[in-house]
């Protein structure tokens, strides 16, 4: 099984570069807090907030998942040069559409770089109403 990182408060990592190291490889979600049951919604994560990600051949974001709790709803997969190739830096974007169902749910990504493994958001929670 691969080694999973998860995102650490940059604000206590002294040195620029773990925070740009941490920064660019972490996967933010961002989703409405309140869903009603049974609605689409939609889920946006983005690799790295303040930091790009390489795009080289073999140093890039792989995929990015999508959970709600341990249930996986959505993945999607990149290749190396999606977003310029060699040389090239940004940020793996990607929107899920996602069923909203039961009392509340707890999101999860994963973003997979091919170098440095996986890499983990800390749980996002919205509430679905009737």
């Amino acid at each position: 099984m691969p080694k999973i990182n998860r995102y650490v408060d940059i604000s206590t990592v002294e040195r620029e570069a773990k925070k740009d190291y941490i920064d660019r490889h972490s996967p933010f979600v961002t989703a409405p807090a309140e869903v009603k049951a049974g609605e689409i919604f939609q889920v946006t994560v983005k690799v790295g907030e303040e930091y790009t990600h390489p795009d080289d051949f073999d140093h890039y974001i792989a995929s990015v998942s999508l959970f709600n709790k341990e249930t996986l709803l959505a993945t999607t997969e990149f290749k190396a040069g999606m977003l310029g190739g060699q040389g090239a830096k940004g940020h793996a974007t990607v929107t899920f559409n996602v069923l909203a169902q039961g009392k509340s749910m707890s999101l999860v990504a994963h973003a997979y770089c091919t170098k440095h493994g996986i890499w983990e958001n800390e749980a996002v929670a919205v509430s679905v109403v009737e």
